[in-house]
């Protein structure tokens, strides 16, 4: 999500992304309140020597600010991944993270792209047999053909609880 949008499909993700941005924020805030970790994971698009607030700062100076700022990690987040490919358990510390440090069994993922990160992240996480919650109106697309299908095999395939972010029970 902290993106600065300029790439291929990047119109038809922005679309997306202003549709779930106030339901992913609403879910940050929701967490922190609750005292319920939220981990940051993100693509470093290639950028080997920045770290989590280079990746913030770049995406912050491109030209969807308003996209970026209402997810911006607080200073006190529990952590931040950078990742360099679709699935946010791929040669990441996630796992052990999640398991060793945090005692974590369910995930709620929220983000982008529901048809590639979101789906892979969650078939991963569900192999890992972490427990998966994807609300549908906090995960941005590109094909919302394909979101919906991601939806329906997160859901059938990977026994992913579907359900809107204002009803999902955080803690």
């Amino acid at each position: 999500m902290l993106n600065t949008y300029e790439h291929d499909d990047a119109d038809k993700l922005i679309r997306s992304v202003r549709e779930v941005v106030p339901s992913i924020a609403s879910l940050i805030e929701r967490a922190m309140s609750e005292d319920v970790d939220v981990v940051y994971v993100n693509d470093n698009y290639g950028a080997w020597d920045a770290g989590p607030g280079d990746v913030v700062q770049r995406a912050l100076a491109g030209p969807h600010p308003d996209l970026v700022e209402p997810i911006v990690p607080p200073d006190d987040v529990t952590a931040f991944v950078l990742k360099a490919r679709h699935t946010i358990f791929y040669q990441t510390p996630l796992e052990y993270l999640l398991r060793q440090t945090l005692g974590v069994e369910r995930l709620v993922l929220a983000g982008q792209v529901t048809e590639q990160c979101i789906l892979y992240s969650a078939l991963d996480a569900y192999v890992r047999h972490f427990e998966v919650v994807v609300p549908p109106d906090a995960v941005a697309a590109i094909h919302p053909e394909l979101h919906e299908a991601a939806l329906e095999m997160m859901r059938v395939n990977m026994d992913a609880d579907v359900t809107p972010a204002e009803k999902i029970r955080l803690s």
